[in-house]
């Protein structure tokens, strides 16, 4: 068992800290409104793994991932809010005020709902719980309470990832707080997130 923990927290740490929709959704909030929003925003994607964890223990994540209809249905509607992050962080770039102390108070229940939606809206989350997981259950472990562990971990280990990214993010706002580099990165953030979104609507399995 041991054994097994281990390898899986060391390929979860590889698939946590590859570049994806959360990871840019709390670094762009952290540029735009600082490491509160950041923290809120992570707050908010940890919840949606919480939430598909959760889901794939009680075999829920098996009944959508096996629906065609309401895997497109949440695939699309993922890619849509993705893709309308991306837009409104192109509509908004050089309006932001220069530093992020000088923003105005962002309402938390939007970051954390926005972390929330780019998770929940995923179905691909839900299918890598069903799929992944059972893969490092050791031979004679029980599937079921040894998968809910390694979800749990997975979701932990997530936490921490974005507490640290959230934290380096929060120390480079200082010097990408200049009006033309804020504006650069709102450009990129914007059309990083509009891709991220049009691969999802494009995925079709």
């Amino acid at each position: 068992m041991a054994v097994a923990l281990l390898t899986f927290l060391a390929a979860a740490a590889l698939i946590i800290v590859a570049p994806g929709p959360d990871t840019l959704l709390v670094t762009r909030n952290v540029f735009r409104r600082g490491r509160r929003g950041g923290f809120v925003t992570a707050a908010g994607t940890v919840t949606g793994l919480a939430l598909w964890s959760v889901a794939a223990a009680l075999g829920l994540s098996a009944l959508l991932a096996a629906s065609e209809v309401g895997y497109n249905v949440a695939r699309v509607a993922g890619g849509l809010y993705l893709i309308w992050l991306g837009v409104q962080t192109l509509r908004s770039h050089g309006t932001a005020p220069a530093t992020a102390t000088e923003a105005a108070p962002l309402p938390m229940h939007r970051a954390y709902l926005s972390g929330v939606l780019s998770n929940l809206l995923n179905p691909k989350i839900g299918v890598f719980f069903i799929t992944f997981l059972p893969g490092f259950v050791p031979m004679g472990a029980p599937v079921g309470p040894t998968a809910a562990l390694l979800g749990a971990l997975f979701v932990v280990e997530t936490a921490l990832w974005l507490l640290v990214l959230v934290w380096l993010v929060g120390n480079g706002t200082g010097r990408l707080s200049r009006p033309g580099v804020r504006r650069w990165v709102d450009r990129v953030s914007g059309l990083v997130l509009i891709g991220f979104g049009v691969r999802v609507v494009a995925d079709t399995r």
